[in-house]
């Protein structure tokens, strides 16, 4: 077959036009391609964001629906109702419930009778002021208005609280200060009456009975701890114990002098609080409370003088202004506090005798003078009760005898064995 050059040119031009035409395509596919991918990306933002815009606006008008009636099942709402006054204000009506316990109505009962006490005691010239002696506040501690008769209001408090006192004065729930004038007072049961003037006086203390009390039962303690800042504190717990004894040092020489009879409670009784009330649940007076272990190692061990022991005392207080004691007249140490070289030596005691009471002195004319006793005799047993110390023995003489009575006592003088009767005599005539 024979080729011409002018066929050679066309079959050329016409290869050409076909590669041209079948690029052309090919782009306007890819073209067409990105255009619809382009188309889709653009497609698929606008389709989440209405999804999205959708749901937000389902879930407003939700909550908005629901609203109303969530607003009063709410935790702690307690019945309020919650209105929507307009778009930027909300208000909160709010319900009030007065509770009523147990405790709150014996407080309310009781409360009005517990004072504040200030001592005021006279101060000595100093360098500045040479002229004369001066008065100022010695402390505070509290007390129970317990009987009014006439124009004279009558309350009970602690010896410790009034001791040295050069004036009294008395802080009334209103606030007001009133002088008071002191009644009497005993150390030996940290007990004192003091008065005050009945005008104004609504409110006195019910005694209860200190002989009922069951141990767990709920006292309360009303009182004015570290000063009259807390006036009226109330603190609550139980009777933790019955029946306790607890050494007390009396003159402040180191050495226990007496053992107080109390009870123990958990109610929080600070200083300050000496002489307030602790009553039980029906607001009744049960106990005066007197002292507390002050220990950083000790918490929740209040005591309190049994309403039953101070009532004795409080009717002789007030209608005589002391206790009287019957006495033997005598000086006196515990044989615990001799030395064994003495107590062989001087004493002459047999080496089993380790407990008991030295006489070291007598007084002339005294109920020990006339029965015999002399110096450095060692009181060993008294109506047939041994006495192992001095706290023993005020204990039997003090809550057993009385004056007039007769004593036996039973001593070792020189190594033997030797009885004597005294007849007791007055404390206050020694």
């Amino acid at each position: 077959m024979n080729h011409f050059p002018e066929d050679e040119q066309k079959s050329t031009i016409n290869d050409r036009t076909t590669e041209l035409e079948e690029r052309l395509k090919r782009e306007e596919v890819e073209r067409q391609q990105r255009l619809q991918k382009k188309s889709n990306r653009s497609g698929s933002k606008v389709g989440y964001f209405i999804s999205g815009l959708s749901g937000i606006v389902v879930g407003a008008l939700l909550l908005w629906l629901l609203l109303p009636s969530l607003a009063g099942q709410l935790p702690g709402t307690n019945q309020a109702l919650i209105n929507s006054t307009d778009k930027n204000n909300t208000t909160i009506d709010q319900t009030a419930t007065e509770v009523k316990s147990d405790v709150v109505t014996a407080v309310e009962k009781a409360s009005s009778a517990v004072v504040g006490i200030t001592n005021i005691q006279e101060v000595m010239p100093n360098f500045w002021n040479k002229s004369a002696n001066t008065t100022q506040e010695a402390g505070s501690g509290s007390g129970v208005i317990y009987k009014v008769e006439g124009d004279q209001a009558f309350i009970v408090t602690n010896h410790h609280v009034v001791a040295g006192a050069k004036q009294l004065e008395v802080t009334l729930e209103d606030g007001s200060k009133v002088p008071a004038q002191n009644v009497g007072s005993d150390i030996w049961t940290d007990l004192a009456v003091i008065s005050i003037p009945s005008e104004g006086i609504q409110t006195v203390a019910t005694f209860g009975d200190s002989d009922v009390l069951k141990q767990g039962e709920t006292v309360i303690a009303i009182g004015n701890p570290l000063g009259l800042d807390f006036y009226g504190s109330v603190t609550t717990g139980v009777i933790s114990g019955k029946d306790r004894s607890v050494p007390v040092d009396l003159n402040e020489d180191g050495i226990e002098d007496w053992s107080t009879d109390v009870l123990q409670t958990d109610a929080a009784i600070n200083s300050g609080n000496s002489g307030g009330a602790l009553i039980n649940i029906a607001g009744q007076l049960v106990g005066i409370n007197s002292m507390k272990i002050a220990a950083s190692s000790v918490e929740g061990l209040g005591f309190a003088i049994p309403i039953n022991s101070a009532i004795p005392v409080i009717e002789e207080l007030e209608k005589t202004g002391e206790v009287k004691r019957p006495a033997i007249g005598i000086s006196l140490i515990d044989l615990t506090e001799v030395p064994a070289y003495y107590q062989q030596q001087t004493l002459q005691l047999p080496a089993e005798v380790t407990n008991g009471v030295v006489i070291t002195q007598v007084v002339p004319g005294s109920a020990a003078d006339k029965a015999g006793l002399q110096q450095y005799d060692v009181i060993v047993e008294m109506d047939g009760q041994k006495i192992d110390g001095s706290i023993a023995l005020r204990k039997h003489l003090y809550n057993e005898k009385e004056m007039g009575d007769t004593l036996n006592v039973k001593v070792y003088r020189q190594g033997k064995i030797v009885e004597a009767k005294l007849v007791l005599t007055d404390s206050a005539q020694l």
